[in-house]
């Protein structure tokens, strides 16, 4: 059976209809597929954040994580967002174990830049997916919080498409980002364009004129190295939509596929 990691966007998870879950539960019943969750948490953390008044910043797409950003980015995420989707799940009959990648050293991680530029922010050297394994053949589905664990035991935040595609790759999986957009958009001559498909030469050339930026940029950057990593297939999807997400899953055209390939549907 087949496996598909889900990266779930922070700004949709609490918005997440039953049906989402209902859709996750029927994969794995059916032996349609194993899913895996990847899940992030920017708005969360943020209220958190600026609740207690703690500064925050992002640079690149990414959060500067200082000691305190990390321990509200692990409580947020490892805590009761990772619980959210455990429940959501369980509520209704199936099954869900819910993992911070310091769990098992399911992610290891080391810093993926200067500290003095982007804090504690880290980088996917590795998963162990002895435990992923596992949890799925027991027939639960994984649902994973992107906190790395360093060599030294220092945690890490990671960001959350980059640890997505970390799994993926590690799972030969296909990766399906569900966010609260229909894919890279474009605005052209008044109107907003979505984006069939996308080669890696054309993703940079977006990225350069802007039409890509913000937290759009590492999950594109994170889509492509992930097929240039093993990965079968990346689509950006948008979870409001159900049909979008079936469509898929039926090899209809739906969201924006990153794919290596020069022939890309570039509208």
């Amino acid at each position: 059976m087949s496996n598909i990691v889900f990266k779930l966007g922070g700004s949709i998870i609490a918005e997440l209809p039953n049906s989402f879950y209902d859709m996750l539960v029927h994969l794995k019943r059916s032996g349609k597929c194993n899913p895996i969750i990847v899940h992030g948490g920017g708005p969360a953390i943020n209220k958190l954040l600026d609740h207690l008044k703690i500064e925050h910043e992002f640079v690149k797409g990414l959060r500067k994580t200082s000691k305190d950003v990390l321990e509200i980015a692990e409580m947020v995420m490892s805590g009761s967002i990772n619980k959210h989707i455990v429940t959501s799940i369980q509520t209704i009959d199936g099954k869900a174990i819910g993992l911070s990648g310091v769990d098992a050293a399911i992610l290891q991680a080391k810093p993926l830049g200067i500290q003095e530029e982007i804090g504690y922010v880290g980088e996917v050297e590795n998963v162990d997916t002895e435990w992923l394994h596992l949890i799925i053949q027991h027939g639960a589905i994984p649902v994973i919080s992107p906190i790395g664990l360093g060599s030294d035991g220092q945690h890490y935040n990671i960001n959350g498409d980059m640890a997505a595609a970390a799994v993926a790759e590690a799972m030969n999986a296909k990766l399906a980002f569900i966010s609260d957009i229909p894919g890279v958009k474009e605005e052209r001559a008044g109107r907003t364009i979505i984006h069939p498909s996308l080669t890696k030469e054309q993703t940079e050339t977006m990225i350069k004129t802007g039409i890509i930026h913000g937290g759009m940029i590492p999950k594109v950057q994170s889509a492509i190295k992930a097929l240039s990593g093993g990965v079968t297939e990346t689509v950006i999807l948008n979870g409001w939509e159900s049909k979008d997400i079936e469509a898929y899953l039926d090899g209809k055209q739906a969201g924006t596929k990153l794919i290596i390939e020069k022939e890309a549907n570039h509208v």
